[in-house]
């Protein structure tokens, strides 16, 4: 279910529109699958066969990407022969968006044709099996990002998700992901992901809550993300690399620079996933 504004719907639709029309007026493809490239992802993006770039400071009613590592991108193209739309960067609660804003792109992938949405990040891993430069697949989430209500929000009973929040995830993706990882010989857990507001990383004491929450990896993103693609009726594939393991008993300061150098470790696990799972759902039997 989802809680906005009453009198947000209808402008919200209208700025996807003027971006997807956009967008579609110079890219003539639908993609199959959207790809949300978050931190350590550049590998993947390298990979995509680009026919179209577009800063977002181009698109009509685009948001603008402010975090450390993200470019701020659209790239319109072809991955393993497959149409995707994928960005390069996206837009965070902490940055100031609302929901609808932050997940503005999610809704432009979706009307540009995409039914398969993978997303990216980088994650603190507070599971102690973990190793900095690993990739966990994401199972189920964590909301606890705890969004401010904004004046005049009602619940939204038109736009209701046909699917329970714990099966956001698409089991099929999920299981083509963890074939690919046998088949390449490296290591994929699934795991469960918490989502915190941010921008300020984790103490020592939320490290310790979040891990007997049942929580493995905790980040900044994503679940706004996930949770449109699914009242959106898409598939889902939740990808995170872990960026760096927190010791509670030994807690080291945390830098954005130092994410992205442990991110750059899984770069070719995660293009080897990506390209395959973005193959498997463009099987016309997935729907």
């Amino acid at each position: 279910m989802t809680y906005m504004n009453p009198d947000q719907s209808s402008s919200d639709d209208q700025r996807v529109a003027a971006s997807s029309d956009w967008i579609a007026a110079r890219w003539n493809k639908k993609p199959r699958v959207a790809i949300v490239l978050g931190t350590g992802a550049g590998d993947v993006a390298k990979a995509i066969s680009a026919e179209h770039v577009f800063h977002y400071l181009e698109i009509p009613e685009f948001p603008l990407s402010t975090a450390i590592g993200h470019s701020g991108t659209l790239v319109c193209g072809t991955l393993a022969g497959v149409p995707v739309v994928a960005m390069k960067g996206r837009f965070h609660l902490y940055e100031g968006y609302s929901v609808q804003r932050a997940t503005h792109g999610i809704r432009v992938m979706h009307r540009l044709g995409a039914r398969t949405l993978i997303v990216t990040n980088a994650a603190g891993g507070i599971n102690p099996q973990f190793v900095s430069g690993d990739v966990m697949l994401i199972s189920s989430h964590l909301d606890l990002m705890f969004r401010p209500a904004q004046p005049r929000q009602v619940w939204n009973f038109e736009r209701v998700p046909s699917r329970r929040s714990d099966q956001a995830y698409d089991l099929e993706l999920m299981a083509e992901a963890e074939r690919c990882a046998r088949e390449a010989d490296f290591p994929l857990y699934r795991g469960v992901y918490a989502g915190m507001l941010g921008p300020q990383y984790e103490t020592r004491a939320e490290y310790r809550a979040l891990r007997k929450l049942g929580g493995d990896a905790v980040g900044m993103s994503t679940i706004p993300e996930v949770c449109v693609a699914n009242e959106l009726e898409m598939r889902v594939l939740g990808l995170s690399v872990i960026a760096n393991v927190a010791d509670p008993d030994a807690l080291a300061p945390t830098s954005g620079e130092e994410v992205i150098e442990f991110a750059d470790i899984a770069k070719p696990k995660l293009k080897r996933l990506v390209e395959n799972v973005v193959q498997f759902a463009s099987n016309p039997s997935l729907g």
